[in-house]
């Protein structure tokens, strides 16, 4: 089961008392998945359609506990890709009226594609419509993949526009993209889907989501130290085998003798100790030195080294 089914199965057992409430959810869910017909002797017909059963069970408690319509509940299999259920909620009598109960329908301008701004004029119920929108046409990443993504999808600017604006009302910066022939409606930062899933009462996904998130964060951050660290290894390694090199390279030469003491102490450290650190080199001279001491006198033999052997190979070309 994704994660956006678990949100969904936890927002269908949430209980609805407040009627208002429950007019601006199921005004979303019939205004993103519902389809009306009308026959030829005048009769309408409304169905919802959803893949999501938790879906379907709000949508048939909402037609038959609440607005008292008869509602019968179908179900088909996809014959296609996935061959998911289909489930479709069918509603018969006095359609029309229904529709006006919840907003959809204005008897001066009819059937549109937003929804009346009384249906969503409180807090509580623009949080029911968001919540509707949802669980009709909604989905969220799972938070343990690479990145956050939350989406509501819907076939309309009018309805994009809606969820855009009763989102921006609660704090929530969403944008709108085309995909294909819908739009989508869309919210990309984490802190903005915690606070989305908070706004539609899916507390418990909440939960998940920021416990996957601050685990996805230590992991991350431990990932870079290792990294960083694994990078500085490899730079120190390199650079005591390079000094290696060089002091052996004025040893050939029969430099080493030549050099001042506290070179030539540095230098004799470092053969015995190639695996040693600026520091612990520093720890082990007599008197010790410091890191930087130990790094500038180091840097000073390799020089000696290599611009010799390099003026050498010019006099060879010469």
């Amino acid at each position: 089961m994704t994660f956006s089914e678990d949100v969904k199965r936890e927002l269908a057992r949430l209980s609805t008392t407040a009627e208002c409430c429950q007019r601006a959810e199921l005004a979303a869910l019939i205004r993103l998945n519902g389809s009306i017909e009308i026959s030829r002797a005048g009769q309408w017909g409304l169905s919802v359609t959803t893949q999501n059963p938790a879906t379907a069970r709000v949508i048939f408690k909402l037609f038959r506990a609440v607005f008292g319509v008869q509602a019968d509940i179908y179900i088909r299999r996809k014959v296609r890709l996935r061959k998911n259920n289909v489930y479709m909620v069918w509603c018969r009598g006095n359609v029309p009226d229904l529709l006006r109960q919840v907003g959809l329908v204005d008897d001066s301008q009819g059937l549109g594609h937003s929804v009346a701004p009384w249906v969503v004029q409180r807090q509580c119920c623009r949080r029911a419509y968001l919540r509707g929108a949802f669980l009709a046409a909604g989905a969220i990443n799972d938070p343990q993949k690479v990145s956050y993504h939350m989406e509501i999808t819907t076939e309309y600017e009018d309805q994009a526009a809606v969820l855009c604006e009763l989102m921006a009302r609660e704090g929530l910066a969403a944008k709108v993209v085309s995909r294909k022939d819908s739009l989508v409606v869309y919210l990309k930062e984490s802190e903005q889907i915690i606070r989305f899933l908070n706004v539609i009462g899916a507390h418990a996904g909440l939960l998940h989501f920021e416990d996957a998130r601050i685990h996805k964060q230590m992991r991350n951050q431990v990932n870079r130290l290792v990294n960083a660290e694994t990078a500085n290894l490899s730079k120190t390694v390199e650079a005591a085998m390079r000094q290696t090199e060089a002091i052996r390279l004025l040893a050939a030469r029969g430099e080493l003798a030549r050099l001042s003491p506290g070179l030539r102490q540095i230098a004799e450290l470092r053969l015995a100790y190639p695996e040693a650190s600026l520091q612990e080199l520093g720890q082990l001279a007599e008197p010790p030195l410091s890191k930087s001491a130990v790094n500038h006198r180091l840097r000073k033999l390799v020089s000696l080294a290599f611009e010799r052997e390099e003026d050498a190979g010019d006099q060879v070309d010469n």
